[in-house]
């Protein structure tokens, strides 16, 4: 073997159907005491106790909690600049579309990523990636967003590409042209745009299409015209849904059948119900609340109640600044109230669901990618319980050790 981790104080598998967890199923982490992980040729190739095994590398995780790396469904990373002058507006009062106004909010950073080249997005970029790697993440989803053009829009997505072929993290990237209306255009300007001009020239480029579906943003429709244009090109729609206000997002992604809607702030229970009647993940974002000071967060206990696959991301972006989803997994469960093994699940397994990357990472099971954390820590409980520092000890990424 390339390498064995033995004596694993909780090997935390998540081992089981190769589906969205739901209700029950997401406490069931299929966790094994005193667990063996053999790895070889980047991949797991058995898992169990007391493992025979000779091997390159042995690592003895005493004491210590092994669990698959992190997936982080839903992250912003290719941005230029930074927004730390607008947390004395928000301690003030101000309002995200007040911020806005004053020369804050997403029209700076588009701005910002506009003026800056390839090589400066993948330079800040992959310092944002060492973070997310060293906290334990190694499969992120990535958006485009921040160009509001179409030659802004494919660098964005070009860079993600570059930084998928060159940096250790996997990058599945998703198209967002419409995270904003431009200041030049009304709303159905921009969407004939997208639908006509951006969407041909990024299939190839992206898996998923978003759009920010808000009051103010893009409403129902046209957000559904700009996703069933992006069913015909092969990708498969995501959603921004019900932050801010309840807009009918939710219902919109049962309706059009998305693998998943972000966010759910304030989702109405009806369109939360259609969500689980078909089987739409819902990814929540609890540090953009925290971000904004916001006291409301995603109804995490009704969602998983009703039915819905939760999975958790970062929403890594320069108003939601952070790389870490053991942090997301601390506010999940202080915030919440989801439990840790449900957090663990949806931070995981589930969240690998939500970027249909779940027949490779996820989970550590024969034949996966070998992609895996090992915390200090002697149990998955404690990431919750021990909040404020880094408990990753070891990272291995497609069988090599970071």
């Amino acid at each position: 073997m390339d390498i064995l981790i033995k004596n694993a104080a909780e090997l935390v598998t998540l081992k089981g159907p190769n589906t969205p967890r739901t209700k029950k199923h997401m406490s069931q982490l299929a966790s094994i005491k005193n667990g063996c992980v053999a790895i070889d040729q980047g991949k797991i190739v058995d898992i169990g106790k007391n493992l025979k095994y000779s091997a390159d590398t042995v690592i003895d995780a005493t004491g210590k909690t092994v669990m698959p790396g992190f997936v982080d469904p839903h992250t912003h990373v290719v941005f230029a600049g930074s927004r730390e002058f607008e947390l004395d507006m928000k301690l003030k009062g101000l309002s995200y579309m007040e911020i806005l106004k004053q020369g804050g909010g997403i029209y700076y950073t588009v701005d910002q990523t506009r003026r800056a080249s390839e090589q400066e997005l993948i330079r800040q970029s992959t310092q944002r990636l060492n973070n997310m790697l060293s906290y334990g993440t190694t499969t992120c989803e990535a958006k485009s967003g921040y160009g509001l053009s179409t030659d802004s829009e494919l660098k964005i997505l070009k860079v993600q590409q570059q930084l998928n072929s060159q940096h250790p993290m996997d990058i599945v990237s998703t198209f967002l042209g419409a995270h904003a209306i431009p200041k030049n255009m009304d709303a159905d300007q921009y969407v004939d745009l997208i639908i006509h001009q951006m969407l041909p020239k990024v299939k190839g480029l992206v898996y998923f299409c978003d759009v920010f579906c808000e009051q103010g943003v893009f409403n129902v429709a046209q957000s559904q015209r700009i996703l069933e244009a992006g069913k015909k090109v092969g990708l498969t729609p995501k959603l921004h849904a019900d932050e801010i206000v309840d807009t009918g997002g939710a219902a919109l992604a049962a309706k059009i059948g998305a693998i998943s809607a972000d966010h759910l702030l304030k989702a109405a229970n009806t369109g939360l119900r259609q969500m689980a009647q078909q089987g739409v993940i819902g990814v929540l974002l609890p540090g953009t609340p925290f971000s904004l000071m916001q006291k409301t967060y995603a109804k995490a206990r009704q969602m998983i109640d009703l039915g819905i696959p939760l999975a958790l991301a970062t929403d890594l972006n320069p108003n939601c600044w952070t790389e870490s989803m053991q942090f997301i997994i601390q506010l999940a469960c202080l915030q919440m109230k989801m439990t840790p093994a449900e957090a663990v699940t949806a931070a995981t397994f589930n969240a690998a669901c939500a970027i249909q990357r779940n027949d490779q990472v996820g989970s550590l099971e024969h034949g996966k990618q070998a992609d895996l954390v090992i915390l200090n820590c002697h149990n998955h409980q404690c990431i919750p319980y021990h909040f404020g520092i880094n408990l990753v000890s070891t990272v291995i990424k497609q069988g090599k050790m970071i």
